[in-house]
């Protein structure tokens, strides 16, 4: 069996998760030249347009996992259910690198509206299909979308944003998902049971119709164009090319991990074969080797996002199979989570904790590990399943420091004319790692036996047909990559003499 992130990376994207601190991080005072917060007069239209944006994004995201078994099973696509994950994933990584590259050359405008408009209309073609490849197809033009809005969006925020209010502005990005993490399944079920699977996508494109009336003129006015005094850096064709690669070597590594049978490593080999050079080529150089400053900042976005999120993606399936839970308790084992994340994500904007950033990182990264780690001890019968629930609350803690401060780093490390394509490249480390550590552990898994655990019932697993050891397989190495990360955090600045 090998599990897929459901709409975990977009999450992880968007700066996930708070609304009890929302008010708070909306209206920190801030120095008075620069109109006070992000909601004062200058920046209020622009943020409450693509904050709400990327709320419906997240109640979307959160919704669709509900919805997509039922809608499999009347499509009798069961068979292929993987694939309506990693279509989303592998088109969204091309539309990342394309959004860079038009927000340096013309600004954010046109990615931003073109990825809602095919974001909307990946919506409506798999609300409306008649058969899985069309719904399947549908997914694709969604993930399109959602990788143009990903970069669009912090291009906006590097350039119609102060440096100050940056990470107030990602704070509330991180307030957009609490209500959805926890009201999102809720509802999706409630509609897929009363009105049909259909009307979770239907509904949403004509609520984003108002938003978008709201940031798009504030968008036009402060971010569009080439950077100001810059020259347009050219289209580089080098880069799409690569784009390319890198999606259709992730969508082979992501086929090829659905089935472990010998005849599987030619598409493995293949997806290999056009990834490595496509990383190489659309990451800061030094990337992979850690080197100081902007490539540390690009690795560690995809050591902790990568991490974190493949072992989330175990946590409800654990629970179910080993300790007998509802799929609704084990959902909500994850719940808490949303609130704590965004906590660190509000806690790493206040302007006292900007000196102590490495640190709060380094530390956020040892949280996680620490959940991760901890996560497996339910397997024992005399731990109390509610443990989950409560180291997962620290490990998302230590992610909302991580997260939203990768983003606030990126921006300030890069020049406004490169934005764009550094925002892509943070991106795509986050989105790679994801297929990357979830293909390796869900490989780990289903080898250890762990195929047969998801078709086991609760009293199968009562009885004792289960494999414990392959969940460990899979939370321990995750764990060792999350303390890499917190080693990482030690190489964000270049050593000056």
């Amino acid at each position: 069996m090998s599990v897929t992130p459901l709409t975990l990376t977009t999450m992880a994207a968007l700066e996930p998760r708070d609304t009890g601190v929302a008010d708070e991080v909306l209206s920190r005072a801030v120095r008075p030249e620069e109109d006070g917060t992000v909601l004062g007069r200058a920046h209020r239209a622009l943020t409450v347009g693509i904050v709400s944006v990327v709320l419906l994004i997240a109640f979307e995201a959160t919704a669709v996992g509900t919805a997509m078994p039922v809608a499999a099973r009347d499509l009798d696509g069961v068979s292929v259910y993987a694939f309506a994950f990693s279509g989303y994933f592998t088109t969204s990584l091309f539309g990342m690198v394309f959004a860079g590259q038009l927000s340096d050359r013309r600004g954010p405008l046109g990615a931003l509206g073109g990825g809602i408009g095919a974001f909307a209309a990946g919506l409506l073609l798999s609300g409306s299909a008649q058969a899985m490849w069309v719904f399947i197809l549908g997914r694709a033009v969604q993930g399109l979308g959602g990788g143009l809005v990903i970069v669009a969006l912090y291009v906006v925020v590097g350039r119609a944003y102060p440096e100050r209010l940056r990470p107030a502005i990602m704070a509330a990005f991180a307030a957009c998902w609490v209500v959805p993490s926890v009201v999102g399944p809720l509802a999706a079920g409630a509609v897929t049971e009363h009105l049909g699977w259909r009307w979770v996508f239907l509904g949403i494109p004509v609520l984003v119709v108002g938003p978008l009336a709201l940031a798009l003129p504030q968008i036009r006015r402060r971010a569009s164009g080439p950077v100001e005094g810059t020259v347009a850096p050219p289209f580089d064709r080098r880069r799409i090319r690569l784009a390319l690669a890198i999606s259709l070597g992730a969508g082979l590594l992501q086929y090829a991990a659905q089935d472990l049978r010998p005849v599987s490593a030619v598409p493995a080999a293949a997806g290999l074969a056009l990834l490595v050079p496509a990383v190489r080529g659309l990451l800061p150089r030094g990337t992979w080797r850690a080197a100081r400053g902007l490539p540390s900042v690009v690795l560690l976005r995809g050591v902790a996002a990568g991490s974190f999120i493949a072992a989330e993606s175990f946590v409800p399936l654990m629970l179910v199979t080993q300790r007998g839970l509802s799929p609704t308790l084990a959902g909500f084992s994850l719940a808490a989570g949303g609130g704590t994340w965004a906590l660190g994500s509000w806690l790493q904007s206040r302007t006292w904790a900007e000196p102590y950033r490495e640190r709060l990182m380094a530390l956020g990264m040892v949280l996680a590990a620490a959940a991760i780690a901890a996560a497996p001890s339910v397997l024992l019968p005399a731990v109390p399943a509610w443990t989950v629930a409560v180291a997962w609350g620290f490990g998302c803690f230590g992610m909302g420091l991580v997260i939203s401060s990768t983003s606030v780093l990126l921006l300030k490390l890069s020049a406004p004319q490169e934005a764009g394509a550094n925002s892509a490249a943070l991106q795509i480390s986050d989105g790679l790692s994801n297929v990357l550590l979830l293909a390796v552990g869900g490989a780990a898994f289903a080898a250890l036996g762990g195929g047969s655990v998801a078709h086991a019932t609760t009293a199968a697993a009562a009885d004792g047909a289960s494999h414990p050891a392959a969940f460990a397989a899979v939370f321990f190495p995750m764990a060792t990559v999350a303390l890499l990360g917190a080693w990482v955090t030690t190489r964000l600045h270049e050593r000056h003499p």
